[in-house]
């Protein structure tokens, strides 16, 4: 059962703590069937955001103009020698 509130919905939890996120809600963030949803809570009050996928976050973080266009296998193991060598 949902409500509209201002601006906002309400909907009420189960007995198992679940709740439906209204269809506007879903609609506002982009939330499909399988999507994850991060729950952060501020001052007693619940922010809901959607997670993005892996695939939306590629590109996101530049990478180091000394691996840009190495296969992934060789950023990691530079990466493990890097480390390693600070540590020795």
């Amino acid at each position: 059962m949902e409500k509209e509130r201002g601006n906002g919905r309400a909907a009420k939890a189960t007995s198992k703590g679940q709740i439906t996120i209204p269809k506007p809600v879903r609609e506002a963030l982009g939330l499909t069937a399988g999507d994850t949803v991060l729950f952060r809570v501020v001052d007693r009050r619940a922010l809901v955001a959607r997670t993005p996928s892996l695939l939306e976050l590629a590109g996101s973080i530049p990478a180091p103009a000394d691996v840009r266009g190495l296969p992934w296998g060789e950023v990691r193991e530079r990466m493990r020698r890097s480390r390693a060598d600070r540590l020795s």
